[in-house]
């Protein structure tokens, strides 16, 4: 029963980063999901597979883990750095590439 503790990337066809400063501690699946016969949903025996708690900060999530005696797995995050672009750059007189539609 091994915990990933990490925190959240941001969505990729969302420009916002809400929900990515908290740190998530969930447990990795324990079994593979099974298709249902009748219906066709994936499901699971696996009930660690639901719990996911929200932590402000790394060290709170590690602290919890070892409180509680559970193996953990800390996975860093990617940190993004930011190009500042301007949309008169498309237009300057010194661009590399010609501009054409």
């Amino acid at each position: 029963m091994l915990a990933r503790i990490y925190r959240p990337a941001k969505p990729a066809m969302q420009s916002g980063k809400a929900k990515t400063q908290v740190w998530k501690l969930e447990f990795e699946p324990a079994s593979a999901r099974t298709p249902d016969p009748l219906m066709g949903w994936s499901s699971s025996s696996d009930m660690n597979a639901q719990v996911v708690l929200n932590f402000e900060s790394r060290e709170q999530a590690v602290e919890y883990a070892q409180r509680h005696g559970i193996p953990f797995r800390v996975f860093e995050p990617n940190e993004t750095r930011t190009i500042i672009k301007a949309y008169a750059d498309n237009f300057a007189f010194g661009r590399k590439q010609p501009w054409t539609h």
